[in-house]
């Protein structure tokens, strides 16, 4: 009896070794896969650097140079039309999955910019990419150094707002990390600022356009609009947040510092100016009145309504056809009560690309850059390039979305074959039924 009980303990500690070896073994494999991959990424992510470096600057011949004012904003000085380029979820994984659409991203970013010259750039969120089952890494560092490179490259000053995907839960860096790296004043051009401390988010930050009076004519706001909500911290439930109350506050209290300042020198120097500034938002996550407008336009036959003046574009979301924050935030009242935002720019939701007026202020959505994250996007291209935006001296402004498939957006490197897909009102006016 002891011979057996002592053969099954050494069977069973057998047993124990070879699954303990087997697992040992499976770790290593995965521990060499992983570092496989992270190498394929480092080097996939210098040939794209090395790609950038061919890239030919902008040579803008009356080119604005900011400085900080006595609060810190960066602020640009002229007498003449002001240009912003809108980008809007440029979607960079940084993986060794994503390098070839990572790629395609970086063209189009630079052929646009390149073809535009704009004063700033303002990009409304989503940069990196970084899920793992299509980017190949959860590194959202490694994208964000592939687009500061670009950028610098260019030439062009530049800044963000944040979207959801910059940081993700899974991600090896938070958004305070992030926010140090394009805040660190490593970068000529990127004018990105982590914001003021006691405001929730980072990357609050305003860009002031003065003229040679001192008179700001125009203030750029830059919002973090957050991420997921309602403990849905991976975003499969698509519950979105929104601007937070002590952002709104930060706002108000910002246009009446500049509106002080502004009415200070009017009246020094005599001069007769609106009593209010001027000013337009750019965040990533839509508003809900977003969503309000459209709707509103949709259950009205697709026509305007009191309310609503649509001046081009459409929904090609599919029924949920605004992917907005799921709460109220206050900022869209905030600025009917203020009366100085004329105008948002969001991001977020790749295929939509309409600009509408709602009770007085212009919604639009920014042309998309997207090549990775929605399926198939990167054979499509009705959807793919930029928003240009001009600032006049006397506060207003016009704005135009801009296909990346034209000629005038030309590159060293050969545009991709891609469907241009129907996006039209026509093709989801049924859902609404």
């Amino acid at each position: 009896m002891k011979t057996k009980e002592k053969n099954a303990e050494i069977k069973k500690k057998s047993k124990g070794k070879k699954a303990l070896k087997v697992l040992c073994i499976i770790l290593a494999v995965i521990i060499a896969a992983a570092g496989v991959c992270a190498v394929v990424s480092t080097m996939g992510n210098k040939a794209n650097i090395e790609k950038i470096a061919s890239f030919e600057p902008v040579e803008k011949a009356d080119r604005l140079v900011p400085e900080k004012d006595e609060d810190g904003n960066w602020t640009f000085t002229t007498d003449r039309d002001f240009k912003v380029l809108q980008l809007t979820d440029v979607h960079i994984g940084g993986g060794f999955m994503s390098l070839k659409k990572d790629s395609m991203a970086l063209n189009a970013v630079a052929a646009m910019v390149k073809a535009e010259e704009p004063d700033l750039v303002i990009v409304t969120g989503d940069v990196s990419y970084p899920v793992p089952f299509q980017a190949g890494t959860f590194n959202n560092l490694s994208s964000a150094k592939v687009f500061a490179a670009l950028m610098e490259k260019l030439g062009v000053y530049w800044t963000l707002g944040f979207g959801n995907h910059d940081t993700e839960a899974y991600s090896y860096h938070n958004r305070k990390e992030i926010s140090e790296f394009y805040g660190s004043g490593d970068f000529t051009y990127c004018l990105f600022q982590s914001g003021p401390e006691d405001v929730d988010g980072y990357g609050n930050q305003i860009i002031n356009v003065k003229n040679s009076d001192g008179i700001v004519t125009q203030s750029l706001f830059v919002f973090d609009s957050h991420s997921y909500i309602d403990g849905d911290i991976l975003g499969i439930m698509w519950k979105y947040d929104n601007i937070h109350e002590n952002q709104v506050v930060w706002y108000e209290e910002a246009l009446a510092k500049i509106n002080a300042n502004n009415a200070e020198i009017a009246k020094e120097k005599n001069l007769d100016i609106p009593d209010t500034v001027k000013s337009a938002a750019f965040f990533h996550i839509p508003l809900t009145e977003q969503k309000d407008a459209w709707y509103e336009y949709a259950d009205n036959g697709f026509k305007d309504t009191e309310n609503v003046k649509l001046y081009y574009g459409t929904a090609g979301e599919g029924k949920k056809v605004v992917y907005s924050g799921v709460g109220e935030d206050g900022l869209f009242e905030k600025m009917l009560e203020l009366g100085s935002t004329q105008a948002v720019f969001c991001g977020h939701d790749h295929y939509n690309n309409f600009s509408l007026e709602y009770k007085g202020i212009r919604l639009t959505y920014g042309m998309s850059v997207d090549y990775l994250a929605y399926p198939g996007i990167y054979k499509e291209g009705s959807q793919r390039g930029c928003t240009v935006i001009t600032f006049s001296p006397d506060g207003t402004f016009d704005c135009k979305a801009e296909s990346y498939y034209q000629d005038k957006y030309s590159s060293v490197y050969e545009k991709e074959p891609v469907d241009m897909q129907e996006l039209t009102t026509v093709a989801i006016a049924d859902e609404y039924k």
